[in-house]
């Protein structure tokens, strides 16, 4: 599946998009659950997440079984390719509090890059996108601009040059950043592999993500040689499975048989947290080992200051009831 430029010159579409479903507004949410594709730049899609943590070395056989009846997503390498998300949320970290809260409707703005971040340039690729969940549903809807470009329009708060169907989304951008007072907040990062569905399972994606960090500054993502902290422990991937409407029985005979359990994770409520911006949540991952909060090179360096907000609601469930990934 291709996308075209501005330039009309014709290029894959980013890894992360799933198969190409039927057509709807890029601007408003819909009710029907499978895949939207917008013409041109834009790219809306709706769909059900589940997330399990599981141990590196278990994610090796877990991939291979399901490799048997999935195929490697083909922007997907061995071993895998980088994702970079740079997340926008309040001074009062409203975004945060709303994923602690369990809000029905939630949504966060970032601007996301995949593959390494050596040689990031204006003219890099990256996609601006919206991710808000609707009760269970999860909907993303994004461009992809280069990079001085999403620059401009989240942080300049400026409009960008866009086609008419684009311009809905990127009026809601902007209209968040600037009533909002969005600004950059956190950046996640982790090493990626991917399996597509085939047959009747097309539309299923499932992917690993290990190496899990972030950082609380430093927000270029072109910036060198920063420090990153990992914000999951280091010897745990996350699994998530991604479908269009009802989980293949095998998937859930898969997770049953590995005694996989649900979890609710959050990559940007982990990197908050982990910096000290805001108190520790029972959406926490534990750091159970030392190597799960220390940064991957140079010295450690003292979390910022905390800011101790209302608490949250959800703090006093337990964690094991908390099945549904958000």
């Amino acid at each position: 599946m291709w996308w075209r430029r501005a330039s009309g010159k014709d290029m894959p579409l980013e890894p992360d998009d799933p198969a190409q479903g039927k057509g709807g507004s890029a601007g408003t949410p819909v009710a029907d659950t499978r895949a939207l594709r917008v013409a041109g730049r834009l790219h809306a899609f709706n769909r059900y997440e589940l997330k399990y943590l599981v141990p590196v070395e278990r994610a090796a056989g877990i991939r291979d079984e399901m490799a048997e009846r999935m195929d490697r997503d083909p922007h997907s390498p061995v071993g895998g390719y980088g994702v970079w998300s740079l997340y926008y949320d309040t001074p009062q970290l409203r975004f945060y509090w709303e994923k602690i809260d369990g809000l029905r409707f939630r949504r966060k703005l970032r601007v996301r890059h995949y593959g390494d971040l050596d040689g990031v340039t204006d003219a890099s690729p990256v996609c601006v996108e919206i991710k808000q969940r609707v009760n269970r549903v999860t909907q993303k809807r994004r461009i992809t601009l280069p990079y001085a470009t999403a620059r401009q329009l989240c942080d300049g708060r400026q409009l960008i040059e866009r086609a008419p169907d684009e311009d809905a989304f990127v009026q809601e951008v902007l209209e968040l950043v600037v009533r909002l007072n969005l600004r950059p907040t956190a950046i996640t990062g982790y090493q990626r592999e991917a399996l597509v569905g085939r047959d009747a399972d097309t539309g299923v994606r499932v992917t690993f993500d290990r190496r899990i960090r972030g950082r609380d500054r430093d927000f270029h993502l072109g910036t060198p040689d920063v420090e990153n902290r990992f914000t999951v422990p280091p010897h745990l991937s996350v699994l998530e499975i991604k479908v269009n409407e009802r989980t293949p029985y095998w998937i859930t005979d898969l997770a049953a048989r590995r005694n996989l359990n649900l979890v609710r994770v959050s990559k940007y409520v982990q990197t908050i947290e982990a910096y000290g911006l805001a108190p520790r949540s029972v959406f926490h991952v534990g750091e159970d080992e030392p190597a799960a909060h220390a940064p991957e090179h140079e010295s450690p360096r003292q979390p910022a200051t905390p800011q101790m907000p209302r608490t949250p609601r959800l703090s006093q469930k337990p964690q094991q009831n908390l099945t549904l990934e958000a």
